[in-house]
């Protein structure tokens, strides 16, 4: 069984629910840039694992497509939204929503999109679940969304900041990018109507491979081909990001060197990419965060074992280990 099957198998029924989301967007132009980045692709890992989750305690996948839905239409939300405030103009390969349709409507784009997940959820058919199970999912997706502003609010502020402790970044990237992913694998597991202990070990397990996915973005951004990723190599770099090599390298590089990085990253310059990466292989600090995101697979795999064994299971343990192989 290999990922890119685990994620087909499901693609088809999320890509209906999202349609269904999206028919009744109107204005027509509002509904184009909505829809924009759902129909340019993207992997899906984050729908797939609420009703891998789901299926994993037991649960059905029908009850937990919308769901499904509801986080990849916040997840696209939030990339609608970065794309501005970071103001990359490519993603998944195609120009970003704003620049082909605008900031403005750009923003309305991303403001519909979440929306529509809440109306999504709340569709979540009850004739064989619980309403409570219903409003857990999604106080769990709200809560989510809260987490996703409060970490692209902290990335902003440590912009300039150059002093940034890897417990704050680490809370960063929690909050940005993992929040999401351990709310899909919760909100799953609430579905399936999975016990406290397994639906706390499904929110771990998510948080750990989102905190992991983080990592292996940061590195992906440096080390990938730029086709691949669909953005210019070292954008974080050039955009002054405060990355985990950063954060590293700041910390165990000489006075020199320290001052020399800082320099770069307020420069804003694509031509002095590869001196960062030299001062980053120099201190070890790639190596070192790909450590720290192959640690946190590990555990996440860990947090398996209150699982009966199923396919479902065993697709879970191979996309925690894909987090960490993607090349893109």
């Amino acid at each position: 069984m290999k990922v890119t099957d685990i994620l087909s198998r499901y693609s088809q029924r999320i890509d209906e629910e999202l349609e269904v989301a999206l028919t009744s967007i109107d204005p027509m132009k509002l509904y184009d840039a909505s829809g924009h980045l759902i129909k340019a692709g993207g992997k899906k890992i984050r729908p797939t694992l609420v009703v891998l989750s789901c299926e994993a305690v037991g649960g059905k996948a029908e009850d937990a497509l919308k769901a499904a839905a509801s986080i990849e239409l916040i997840h696209t939300f939030s990339l609608i939204h970065d794309d501005i405030m970071d103001k990359d103009e490519m993603r998944r390969g195609e120009p970003s929503v704003h620049v082909i349709w605008g900031e403005p409507m750009a923003i309305l784009a991303g403001d519909t999109l979440f929306s529509k997940a809440f109306e999504s959820l709340l569709k979540t058919e009850t004739k064989d679940l619980l309403a409570e199970r219903i409003i857990y999912a999604l106080k769990t997706v709200v809560d989510s969304c809260i987490k996703i502003c409060e970490g692209q609010a902290y990335d902003i502020c440590f912009e300039e900041k150059f002093d940034v402790k890897k417990d704050e970044y680490f809370n960063m990237i929690y909050k940005k990018t993992a929040a999401l992913i351990a709310a899909a694998t919760k909100s799953g597991a609430i579905l399936g109507s999975g016990s406290e202990k397994q639906i706390e070990a499904l929110t771990e397990y998510g948080k750990l491979i989102g905190m992991a996915f983080q990592i292996q973005d940061d590195c992906l951004d440096i080390v990938s081909d730029e086709e691949k990723i669909g953005k210019p190599k070292g954008s974080d770099i050039v955009e002054g990001k405060m990355t985990l090599m950063v954060v590293h390298a700041l910390e165990n590089a000489s006075s020199a060197d320290k001052k020399r990085l800082i320099s770069i990253l307020k420069e804003n310059n694509q031509g002095r990419v590869e001196e960062v990466i030299e001062i980053f292989n120099k201190y070890g600090s790639i190596d070192y965060a790909r450590n720290i995101a192959l640690k946190n697979v590990k555990t996440a795999k860990k947090m398996l074992d209150v699982l009966n064994d199923s396919d479902a299971k065993d697709a879970l343990i191979l996309i925690a280990d894909f987090v960490l192989e993607r090349k893109y």
